[in-house]
């Protein structure tokens, strides 16, 4: 069987995950700092920590949902995303898991695999491709988000060549 497909899936999702030098998630959340974590740019704003735990309870979700037991759904994680008291260490950890979880059951799978119907948190089913390259997006468009409100707290939110 080919896994040609399967092994560039698994180096695409690691390489919007953390391999990256710019634009990953890891990378992007490695230059915040605790007090960048948990700060909130307005009343209605997401913090960094809660951007983060969203992420960290996507990955949670999806793997029960399309490869697991289909028990964990936004219900069980989402006082995750809400915990105010988590540290940047502890984000970081569970997303760790999440990532490894998904990236796991890829690896296990060869192109034959990626077509497979699998079950979706919203009801019904995807193919295995579509929902792990929803999971790809969904890191970076989040990295994106970090990486602009981290720059925003730490006042490093320039354009080159823009005069101040």
């Amino acid at each position: 069987m080919s896994r040609a497909l399967v092994d560039q899936l698994v180096y695409l999702m690691d390489d919007a995950f953390e391999n990256s030098r710019v634009h990953s998630l890891i990378v992007n959340l490695s230059t915040v700092t605790e007090d960048d974590w948990s700060w909130r740019p307005a009343e209605e704003g997401r913090s960094i920590a809660e951007i983060a735990m969203h992420v960290a309870s996507a990955k949670q979700v999806y793997n029960s949902q399309a490869f697991g037991d289909k028990s964990i759904h936004w219900e069980q994680v989402r006082p995750m995303v809400q915990l105010h008291n988590a540290t940047l260490a502890d984000g970081i950890a569970w997303l760790r898991e999440g990532h490894a979880l998904l990236r796991n059951n890829l690896a296990a799978l060869d192109d034959n695999g990626l077509m497979e119907q699998r079950g979706v948190h919203w009801g019904g089913t995807l193919d295995t491709r579509g929902i792990l390259t929803i999971m790809l997006q969904h890191d970076i468009y989040h990295a994106g988000e970090i990486n602009h409100l981290r720059s925003v707290i730490q006042g490093t939110d320039h354009w080159p060549g823009r005069r101040t």
